[in-house]
């Protein structure tokens, strides 16, 4: 247990009795399954903009990245700068596109949903191939999570594991299960907000500590000058990998879902400048805090290189300002498991059970077993936690990648393409995922070192033409419904 451990614990419990009184505001306002899982499309800018921020990052942003930089410098802000970049283009060319899009598409509230809909699909076989890999990756990512708050828990608060994993547990599932979309956007609005003020005031603080800019950078050049190069021991396979992660924006499902939940098309540009400017910054603060922790711990290494904000929480601030800082990795972790306990769970009631067993459920009922899905997926996700394995941890390793190179070219090609046909659609799904479990399993060097979810997205990109121009093309009410969003996104 930290020093001074009484303040963060009463830090700890204020927010996450916050974050249990969203979800019951919420639960008043969920009337039905548009409502529980989507938020009946009535998110402002502000709300949208920094919740999908939130649920995009996770820990990996106050965790993961500072460790990288602070274990080998400058050259890790590749994927920081490729991140930036997927997010940014995400937010200028799918965002608004995707919002009309799925409202011209009957109105889906889903993405199997809408490629169901955009598509004309009868058969169900898009509905059912992206609900299952939907489930399977976001099952695997929330045990990842969990494990996540667990060592927050039980390095903070001296709690054994299985304690520390049902404690941050209940809380996500609470909040979720009551208010559903709305508390969970809610709830990653202010995480996002505690996030972003965590990165902008720990490196500074920390170089003000240390004696200003020059003495901090002069110490991180004497230490090792490749510390402040981009391109030090890293080759062009190495560079396109690392900004390939942008790549994989484009099909995370818990992500676009925001978009698709903007109150209306006039709150897009707001939401706009909003996302951008805080993946940006929060970005360049996370970039600041590993590097700074080169310098600042110089005299004493740490030994987990993803403890440097964690550290320098304890060593600069009050246990107060500790504690809230503390709770934004809380938030990071909380941000991204509930959204993906979400999406899961509205695979699991809008596209297996009312789009396959009971299509004439009334809005109660599906909002039930979208409450029923949180809990199974979470039950699911908490036994792969306390039981992890190889399997387990590799599939998570390559879960962003997966869902990229699943997702990522189907939605660009479905909003930018007109030709796109079914076909196409299914192909590139199933080719994207496949290549992305079957690359990593091959360790040949060369061509093969590069990042599964690049060579995921060529594929299923590929597979995408070259199948839409086998069979029957695209049908007049397709193409009508592509000139109708096209013409809603740009306000015609």
């Amino acid at each position: 247990m930290v020093e001074g451990s009484m303040p963060i614990i009463i830090t700890f419990i204020v927010y996450l009795v916050g974050m249990i009184a969203l979800g019951l505001i919420a639960y008043k306002m969920t009337d039905n399954l548009s409502d529980y899982v989507l938020g009946g499309r009535r998110l402002g800018a502000g709300v949208a903009a920094l919740s999908a921020g939130a649920s995009d990052m996770s820990s990996w942003l106050l965790l993961g990245l500072p460790g990288a930089l602070y274990a080998a410098g400058l050259v890790e802000a590749w994927i920081a700068i490729g991140l930036a970049v997927g997010a940014i283009i995400n937010w200028m060319f799918v965002a608004g596109r995707l919002r009309s899009y799925t409202e011209i598409a009957n109105d889906s509230i889903t993405l199997p949903d809408f490629f169901e809909n955009r598509f004309k699909d009868k058969s169900k076989s898009l509905r059912i191939v992206s609900a299952v890999l939907i489930l399977i990756f976001f099952t695997f990512y929330t045990s990842s999570g969990l494990v996540g708050g667990a060592v927050l828990f039980e390095s903070t608060f001296g709690l054994d594991q299985s304690t520390a994993l049902w404690v941050g547990a209940v809380i996500i599932i609470a909040y979720t299960f009551l208010g559903g979309f709305l508390a969970v956007s809610w709830t990653d609005f202010v995480q996002g907000i505690l996030m972003f003020l965590a990165l902008i005031v720990i490196p500074i603080f920390a170089i003000v500590d240390f004696g200003g800019v020059g003495p901090t950078f002069d110490t991180i050049r004497s230490i090792d000058p490749a510390n402040l190069s981009l391109f030090e021991g890293v080759g062009f396979i190495g560079i396109v990998s690392l900004l390939g992660w942008g790549l994989g924006y484009f099909g995370q499902p818990h992500i676009i879902v925001r978009f698709m939940a903007i109150r209306s098309m006039k709150e897009l540009p707001k939401a706009q400048g909003i996302g951008i400017t805080w993946v940006i910054l929060s970005m360049t603060g996370a970039v600041f805090t590993g590097l700074v922790g080169i310098a600042y711990f110089a005299d004493a290494p740490l030994d987990n290189p993803e403890t440097v904000f964690l550290e320098f929480t304890q060593v600069l601030f009050h246990p107060i300002v500790a504690g809230v800082l503390l709770a934004a990795v809380l938030a990071a972790i909380m941000s991204t498991i509930d959204s993906q306990l979400l999406v899961s769970s509205s695979a699991l009631a809008e596209d297996f059970y009312k789009g396959m067993i009971r299509p004439k459920a009334s809005q109660k009922e599906l909002v039930m077993v979208g409450r029923i899905g949180v809990l199974a997926v979470a039950v699911v996700a908490l036994i792969l936690a306390q039981n992890p394995d190889a399997t387990v941890l590799e599939l998570v390793s390559y879960a962003w990648a997966g869902l990229g190179a699943t997702f990522g070219p189907l939605i660009l090609f479905s909003l930018f393409w007109k030709r796109m046909t079914r076909n196409g659609a299914l192909a590139g799904m199933i080719s994207g995922g496949l290549t992305v479990l079957i690359w990593v399993q091959i360790e040949a060097g060369g061509i093969f070192d590069l990042y599964e979810l690049v060579s995921g997205f060529i594929v299923s990109s590929i597979m995408i033409i070259v199948f839409s121009y086998i069979g029957a093309p695209p049908t007049e009410e397709m193409e009508a419904d592509f000139e109708s969003a096209r013409k809603m996104h740009k306000g015609i």
